[in-house]
């Protein structure tokens, strides 16, 4: 393989890393899984917004490995699931809701209204990905959250993964905002216009 063929590999190498790294920094983590993080997520979103959505998606992937790595130190295997909802939600929870960052470039080629709504539509997927989770896998526990309690529990897993998630799309929308008014950095990601049509 040409050095140039193994170039997006090695970046998503590198992405993964600081994305990993930004991860274990977070600004307020909840009970039961999910937390504020120093923009874990803008580093997956702008490989996929530089390398299009296929490449995006494969290191993302590899990406999820990781997340759910961390989340078994976090202490997914003590959570007290069952076999069935602990396999739902590894797959759920961990591999489809991190997966799914590597669609930000879907609108990688539409300037900067196309990178912040690439973004915002990957995590916005990744956010129903944690909905669905906390509506059907996790609403048998019946744990209560800083005492907020509901007998509904689309409306408990609504309230619990949108007070992690929406300040993730916020400050990853603002992230890739800030990174694409960088003339440079710019440059460095949309300048390869036979990628584009990836």
């Amino acid at each position: 393989m040409k050095r140039s063929g193994m170039l997006p590999y090695i970046e998503g190498a590198l992405v993964i890393a600081m994305s990993v790294i930004l991860g274990m920094i977070r600004v307020y983590r909840l009970p039961w899984g999910g937390a504020v993080t120093l923009l874990s997520m803008l580093p997956i979103s702008l490989y996929s917004i530089k390398h299009g959505v296929k490449k995006g998606i494969e290191i993302s992937f590899i990406f999820a490995l990781f997340q759910f790595i961390q989340g078994i130190s976090d202490g997914l295997f003590a959570w007290g699931l069952t076999p069935v909802m602990l396999i739902s939600c590894i797959f759920i929870d961990y591999i489809l809701a991190y997966t799914v960052i590597g669609l930000a470039g879907i609108f990688r080629s539409k300037g900067a209204v196309g990178w912040i709504s690439g973004t915002v539509i990957a995590l916005l997927l990744r956010f129903i990905c944690h909905f669905i989770s906390g509506a059907f896998i996790f609403k048998s526990l019946g744990k209560l959250w800083d005492g907020f309690s509901t007998d509904n529990t689309y409306l408990y897993s609504l309230v619990y993964n949108g007070a992690y998630m929406l300040p993730e799309i916020i400050f990853t929308s603002i992230g890739a905002f800030a990174i694409y008014r960088i003339p440079v950095i710019q440059k460095l990601i949309v300048d390869k216009k036979a990628d584009l049509s990836s």
